[in-house]
């Protein structure tokens, strides 16, 4: 069992920034793929970017145009998700996630550990 835990988000305004954090068990980095998705009212559950155990970085290109940066801190045990120029649309609840290494990293199904998730608003 793998346990994730989000913390970073809030209640912001367009054009902020925002940094997620989750904190894993020792070595889930170097053994899963790790991501972020996040899901907004109504709507499917949307991936935004992986990293693999070898450090290479995989994004939802269409929404987050390079606004988003996925990063990995093995002194703390922890992903980040640095988040700037914020937009209305961002607002979701993120959650981090977990897969073993070589399945598909966009697809939500591969991943077998879920943390609780975190909101994100952004006001317009």
């Amino acid at each position: 069992q793998v346990q994730l835990v989000e913390s970073g988000g809030g209640l912001v305004q367009t054009g902020d920034s925002l940094r997620l954090s989750c904190k894993a068990p020792l070595r889930t980095f170097g053994w899963y793929t790790t991501a972020w998705f996040r899901q907004a009212p109504g709507k499917e559950r949307e991936f935004i970017a992986a990293i693999s155990r070898s450090g290479s970085r995989t994004y939802n290109v269409d929404s987050v145009k390079g606004r988003f940066t996925i990063s990995v801190d093995n002194a703390k045990n922890t992903m980040n998700l640095q988040m700037n120029s914020l937009k209305p649309e961002d607002t979701a609840v993120y959650y981090c996630a977990a897969a073993r290494p070589g399945t598909p990293a966009r697809v939500a199904a591969s991943y077998d550990y879920w943390g609780q998730g975190t909101q994100v608003t952004v006001s317009s």
